[in-house]
């Protein structure tokens, strides 16, 4: 079974991508924080894709693919963006620091998993 680990500061966007994602047959980790997340990505968390939001308190989510991407084992893990941000600056700037995609909130589960399917080849 493939691990998502979903990252933003909404309780309830954790928890509707959790319950999106376990549905369609992935275990979903989550983490309130890029801190958090980076936490249990250096500790045993392997996960098969990263789902961040950009704007939170602490790291944003620029800042958190960034740190992701120096870690050897994660390199190549597909990370997408999931926020109410859709000016192309922005989009450009994380294409920069390693994500793989962006979905704009709010966005629907049939479009989620389309999108992760696209990007776990």
């Amino acid at each position: 079974m493939k691990t998502i680990l979903c990252v933003d500061d909404s309780t309830t966007v954790l928890l509707s991508l959790s319950a999106i994602l376990t549905k369609a047959g992935y275990t979903a980790e989550k983490a309130a924080s890029g801190d958090e997340a980076l936490g249990k990505l250096k500790g045993a968390l392997k996960p098969d894709l990263i789902i961040t939001d950009l704007n939170m308190p602490g790291m944003n989510g620029i800042e958190f693919i960034k740190q992701v991407r120096l870690l050897p084992a994660l390199r190549f893990v597909p990370i997408l963006f999931l926020t109410t941000e859709s000016q192309q600056a922005k989009r450009a700037e994380a294409k920069a620091a390693g994500a793989s995609g962006w979905l704009v909130k709010p966005v629907n589960g049939e479009e989620l998993l389309a999108t992760i399917k696209l990007v776990m080849r």
